[in-house]
């Protein structure tokens, strides 16, 4: 896969995770004062640094023969193309006395902060196309 093949698919990837992350701080926004209502994030960046990384290092790696299901077999190559952003639930806090851990000012903020970052990936990808552009003109 081109270079150009990879940053326009990882832009993709990041402007589908950042929809979803407006979606989802959207909900929460919409819930704050629900009762024994629940947080919910998205995880995606992680999951990806760590595909990204697990194929980075997989030629240098040592790579072992498994020949018997009782082998011991090294973890396998992650490819970032498998990675999806995953909604993630907080369970674990309780910020308002009806059970209810959504902080209102915090969710417009991550809803600001997504918004700009979409705007940021637009314009990284409309650069990828205009740097195609040039080479095709010349």
């Amino acid at each position: 896969m081109n270079s150009f093949t990879r940053s326009v698919d990882l832009l993709h990837r990041a402007m589908d995770a950042s929809t979803l992350r407006y979606e989802v701080s959207a909900n929460n926004l919409a819930n704050s004062e629900v009762p024994n209502f629940k947080r919910t994030s998205v995880n995606f960046e992680s999951q990806l640094k760590r595909a990204l990384e697990s194929e980075k290092n997989a030629g240098d790696a040592f790579q072992m023969t498994v020949t018997d299901p009782r082998h011991i077999a090294s973890e396998p190559v992650m490819d970032y193309r498998s990675v999806e952003p995953r909604r993630v639930t907080d369970y674990l806090t309780t910020s308002k006395a009806n059970g209810n851990n959504v902080d209102a000012e915090q969710e417009a903020m991550e809803i600001l902060k997504t918004q700009l970052n979409y705007q940021l990936l637009t314009q990284m990808q409309a650069f990828e196309f205009s740097q195609i552009k040039i080479a095709m003109q010349k």
